[in-house]
């Protein structure tokens, strides 16, 4: 009988194998510690981590305890996570004093670093960007002209004062539809 890597109704094992070999990096954690402090052998989360093995959902839960990761996020295959905010929405506050209104868009977690640019574009070919390093989140505002901008197979088009986040570390595009847009970028580091 040969090996089925995702035999029906079964687990998935890639997903599972990817998971837990991103979330161990993420924890900055070794095989066996991880192994050590989840309660099973080191064998065991070895092959799971190689797409091998069986694993059970009392070993997946003590992982996901152990990673500090919900239990279904070694199980499902995660999703890209977009936030768009349309110019006119979001919490506002004016000031007293000045014709000046802020809209948060997105505070700053613990332990980030953030690079700001601004982007000049013009319509034509699109700028594509291969995927960054692991954890890089970008944020687009866009402030004259219109554009599509995200993740490559799904991006957001974009008019003035709309705002978007989306992963860093997967392909993404910003393609100018007008002449002359301009726009904000943020790109962060966690």
């Amino acid at each position: 009988m040969a090996h089925d890597e995702n035999p029906p109704g079964g687990p998935p094992l890639a997903v599972i194998a990817a998971s837990l070999q991103r979330e161990r990096r993420r924890a900055g954690l070794s095989l066996a510690e991880v192994a050590r402090r989840a309660g099973i052998a080191k064998s065991t989360l070895s092959q799971l981590e190689s797409g091998t093995g069986n694993p059970s959902v009392e070993t997946l839960w003590a992982l996901s305890v152990t990673l500090d990761v919900p239990f279904a996020q070694l199980v499902e295959p995660p999703r890209p996570r977009v936030q768009v905010i349309r110019a006119g929405e979001g919490p506002a506050l004016a000031a007293e004093r000045a014709d000046y209104v802020t809209t948060l868009l997105a505070s700053s977690p613990p332990n980030t670093r953030r690079d700001i640019y601004l982007v000049s574009a013009q319509p034509g070919a699109a700028r594509e960007s291969d995927p960054h390093m692991p954890g890089v989140v970008e944020h687009v505002v866009l402030s004259t002209g219109r554009a599509l901008v995200g993740i490559a197979e799904d991006p957001v088009e974009l008019a003035p004062g709309d705002y978007v986040t989306y992963p860093g570390d997967v392909s993404h595009v910003f393609r100018a539809l007008e002449p002359d847009t301009l726009a904000v970028l943020v790109s962060e580091h966690r």
